[in-house]
């Protein structure tokens, strides 16, 4: 007997940033699309977190490249004193 309608990842992830971008609950993004929203609360669980994961690991590039733009800038500095 089949499980229901299988949704590819692609989709499940644009649905779970398209809640996360656009600030709408997860009940009414449910009701959009036609399906439940626990399922969407699924979704979430499961792909919510890469997404906050890869927002984490870019903010962290960003302040690793100002932080050695500051030292490049101290280091200049000094060698302009000498």
């Amino acid at each position: 007997m089949p499980k229901g309608k299988r949704y590819e990842e692609a989709f499940k992830m644009e649905t779970v940033k398209y809640i996360s971008v656009n600030h709408k609950s997860v009940a009414q993004v449910a009701r959009e699309i036609g399906m439940n929203g626990n399922t969407v609360h699924g979704w979430i669980k499961k792909y919510g977190k890469q997404h906050e994961m890869k927002a984490v690991q870019s903010f962290s590039s960003a302040e690793a490249e100002l932080r050695a733009l500051q030292k490049e800038i101290r280091d200049l500095k000094e060698e302009n004193e000498i």
